[in-house]
């Protein structure tokens, strides 16, 4: 049996909820934007009309204001995106019950097994109920692509917007989709995409017909996953509805409201960021075996570096050293730092065993991680912000003084 698969994507996801919330902004060339007092003033989103004056995600405030001097700029309001990404989602939910996110404004939505409870209307004619039904429903517009498999629904979603539903069907994928740019297919970055043109590949159909083991060579694993998605064989599952997705790592980096300058200052910073992510391990009940940093400095230079645990933790403590000893060790402050982010990765669930280094102090681990435990068992029955290290507090760069998710909630909108 054919499958028939739907990718569903909010338009200009954060501006249209934004019109929502405010409906005067509505036609409006408007840009969310972050912060420009905590150094965080680029453009997260931007409305139909703004992208029409040639507004681009990602670039500063005044570079967007240039380009279109009447741009409105809003506020970022997470918790209403969160609110809206739920609500899309119980619609979805009415029609399959396998849905998968691909981030907050996007889903998959499986209806290969739905077809009889939907009396038997086909893909395009369901795409165009559930467009209009959120339109009407919660006040913006979708596009949807219609088509065999997971890849090609989300290219098709891609390929008209906004308001807009695309198919593409088995029996004629290779006309509609091979003469279109590499760049388009999902899994191929900016990197891939400059790797892939070096070899003359340019078009998907080039990346269809050249020989599978010459891509493993130029791109390893993912070369071998890009042309089975070019050549229509993508085969991989839409999740059910609220299955638990694994971990592979984990994040968190924060612009700070000034540049740091000193060692002093990079400690408290990578101290507050371990914390954060020493919570969500615990959380997941995870541990990570190693911890890599990424350093941006002044100049928007990013340098990244990285290294292995001795065994895997979730100690808050051991991230922020580590992250501290690739700092000392490889920065050459050359110039002051704008930003920093830990990631942990290659986590392992706490279920396993935990196998011992031979050369690790067993006894300062043990009380190490009792303490640790203590603080995550106080926060769990107090309050996050109940106990927390003085220098986090004290610190007056920190865009904010306490980790993500900690203090009262901020927003401002009605549901």
């Amino acid at each position: 049996m054919q499958r028939l698969i739907l990718h569903c994507d909010i338009n200009n996801c954060f501006a249209s909820i934004e019109a929502v919330l405010n409906p005067s902004l509505r036609g409006k060339a408007i840009a969310v934007c972050g912060s420009q007092a905590e150094r965080h003033g680029i453009v997260l989103a931007k409305s139909e009309a703004a992208k029409r004056y040639g507004v681009k995600t990602g670039e500063v405030i005044w570079q967007a204001k240039r380009k279109c001097p009447n741009l409105l700029i809003v506020a970022p309001h997470y918790d209403a995106y969160l609110h809206y990404s739920k609500e899309v989602r119980k619609i979805y939910e009415s029609y399959t019950n396998q849905v998968e996110s691909f981030g907050l404004d996007e889903c998959w939505l499986d209806l290969s097994q739905s077809l009889a409870l939907l009396n038997q209307r086909s893909g395009s004619e369901i795409a165009y109920e559930i467009k209009e039904r959120v339109k009407r429903e919660l006040g913006f517009t979708l596009s949807i692509g219609v088509s065999f498999n997971k890849v090609f629904a989300k290219l098709a979603s891609d390929l008209k917007k906004p308001d807009a539903v695309t198919l593409i069907r088995k029996e004629e994928f290779k006309s509609i989709v091979w003469p279109l740019d590499v760049s388009l297919l999902l899994g191929v970055g900016r990197s891939t995409c400059e790797k892939l043109k070096f070899y003359a590949i340019h078009s998907i159909g080039d990346l269809a017909r050249s020989p599978a083991q010459l891509l493993k060579r130029i791109l390893g694993k993912n070369g071998s996953t890009l042309w089975i998605n070019a050549n229509g064989l993508d085969s991989s599952p839409v999740l059910y509805n609220h299955t638990p997705i694994p971990h592979k790592s984990m994040g968190h980096g924060q612009t700070f409201a000034a540049d740091l300058v000193s060692l002093d200052e990079v400690r408290c910073a990578l101290l507050f960021l371990a914390q954060h992510l020493s919570q969500r391990l615990r959380d997941n009940e995870t541990r990570a075996s190693g911890v890599q940093l990424t350093i941006r400095d002044s100049a928007l230079v990013f340098k990244q570096f990285q290294e292995r645990l001795a065994q895997p933790s979730q100690s808050a403590a051991l991230i922020a050293k580590t992250a501290f000893k690739l700092f000392s060790t490889y920065y050459l402050w050359q110039k002051n730092v704008r930003a920093l982010t830990i990631t942990v990765y290659e986590l392992s669930s706490t279920a396993l065993p935990l196998q011992g280094s031979l050369f690790a102090d067993r006894e300062s681990i043990a009380k190490n991680e009792a303490l640790e435990k203590s603080i995550y068992d106080i926060r769990q029955r107090f309050g996050k912000r109940s106990i927390l290290p003085a220098s986090i507090l004290s610190s007056k760069k920190l865009s904010s003084p306490l980790p993500q998710g900690i203090g009262p909630p901020t927003h401002s909108w009605k549901s």
